[in-house]
């Protein structure tokens, strides 16, 4: 994705929030809800397209909304700005190249001082026996 702006794409909702705010927050509408079409979009190419679906499935709708929102700040336009960074930061984040996992062995020092412990408690348990000849 080309670093453009996807506010244009965004379709926001405003929903009265609950938690400060005193008698405000029982009239004013402050909760901004996100909803970016992701197979819509025109920034997106088709492997970003099946990338996010794949990587963000927990939260996209059933219509292939990347759904997203904000309750925190005491405004409508603090819970828009929230918005619009969480979905970029969600995007931005799901679209890096993940890094392959490089196999590591344990080193030589590790491996002799486990045998060395376990041949500790091996002698530790063999003198327990009782000789039975």
């Amino acid at each position: 994705m080309k670093e453009e702006d996807i506010t244009d794409e965004i379709r926001f909702r405003t929903a009265r929030s609950g938690g400060k705010g005193g008698q405000n927050v029982n009239k004013v509408e402050t909760m901004v809800e996100g909803l970016f079409d992701i197979r819509g979009s025109r920034l997106l190419d088709e492997t970003e397209k099946i990338t996010l679906e794949e990587k963000l499935k927990s939260r996209i709708n059933k219509e292939g909304f990347l759904h997203v929102r904000s309750q925190a700040a005491r405004t409508q336009l603090g819970n828009k700005e929230r918005v619009i960074e969480k979905i970029n930061t969600l995007i931005r984040t799901a679209l890096e190249p993940e890094v392959p996992r490089k196999p590591t062995k344990p080193p030589p020092a590790v491996k002799q001082k486990r045998l060395r412990e376990k041949k500790l408690l091996s002698e530790k348990k063999e003198n327990r026996r009782k000789d039975w000849e």
